[in-house]
């Protein structure tokens, strides 16, 4: 049974407009049931209590609907930083799609990242939003292999699954990119890997493909121990290699970022994709939010 949480409010301000373009960050759900062993959302900093729980807000839809209402200026907003909007529980919960449906009413743009094909689902209502707003589904690719993917993102459907609902949402005439994030030191951070992520990426209709600021894994206080164990149970010995990377207080980078940086953009213009590949953390794409009508 989905548990609620109280909430005072859905939408936040975005600081930094250079990701993807957004105005606002929305959060329906707290936690995530996915079971990644990489998940940076996992640190103490977000303090985000039985982080593999998943909870609804409670009337998020109504908060939502006051909010949007109040809001002075249209914008972008994004969902999924934090909680993706397609856990299980979406699928009868529906509060993503009621969302959805709520953005294209108030004429509000929306950009969801995500690890789940059910969001092939809200094609119509992603379609919908972007009568009047941009529109676009990020999802998270790491792998091309499927059974990698397992390991890695225990409880999700795999790269395939992600695939086939980016296909369908292209397809429809929905916008799609890959967030190739993160490369994990001696999992993942192999050039071929790399290419192989681009091409099916591209094959699957993919516009853009974004790595980070840097090939690698964050490693947060908590986070940190949660991945090593994990290591310590999918990939014994890694735990002490990763470790002897872990320059930086909370970041590992991979061994490999040299060479993949060299070659990723490439590879990205050789599949044939339409735009090429690019770090949104650049010029901010070309809409602007609004004055509201």
């Amino acid at each position: 049974m989905l548990e609620l949480v109280p909430a005072k409010s859905i939408l936040a301000r975005n600081k930094d407009l250079r990701w993807f373009g957004i105005d606002y960050q929305m959060n329906l759900y707290r936690g995530c049931c996915h079971g990644c062993i990489y998940c940076d959302s996992r640190s103490s900093c977000y303090r985000v209590e039985r982080f593999d729980t998943v909870r609804a807000k409670e009337n998020a839809l109504e908060i939502l609907h006051r909010e949007l209402l109040a809001k002075r200026r249209s914008g972008i907003v994004h969902t999924g930083a934090m909680s993706d909007p397609y856990n299980p529980f979406e699928k009868e919960a529906c509060l993503t799609a009621g969302a959805l449906d709520l953005l294209a009413r108030h004429g509000f743009g929306a950009v969801l990242a995500t690890k789940s094909d059910l969001a092939a689902r809200d094609a119509q209502r992603l379609l919908a939003v972007r009568r009047h707003a941009p529109a676009a589904v990020n999802f998270t690719v790491t792998t091309a292999d499927d059974v990698l993917c397992r390991a890695i993102e225990r409880c999700v459907c795999p790269t395939s699954a992600r695939l086939s609902a980016m296909r369908a949402l292209t397809g429809a005439g929905v916008p799609c990119g890959v967030l190739l994030m993160p490369i994990l030191p001696f999992i993942n951070d192999t050039p071929e890997n790399i290419r192989a992520v681009v091409r099916r990426a591209a094959d699957a209709g993919a516009s853009w493909i974004y790595a980070g600021p840097g090939f690698g894994v964050t490693l947060r206080d908590n986070q940190r121990e949660y991945f090593y164990d994990r290591l310590d149970e999918a990939f014994p010995g890694l735990r002490r290699k990763n470790a002897c990377l872990s320059l930086y207080p909370f970041r590992c980078p991979m061994s490999t970022a040299a060479e993949c940086f060299s070659r990723f953009p490439h590879s990205f213009f050789s599949s044939g994709t339409r735009r090429g590949w690019r770090s949104p953390h650049g010029p901010r794409p070309p809409w602007r939010s609004a004055p509201r009508s």
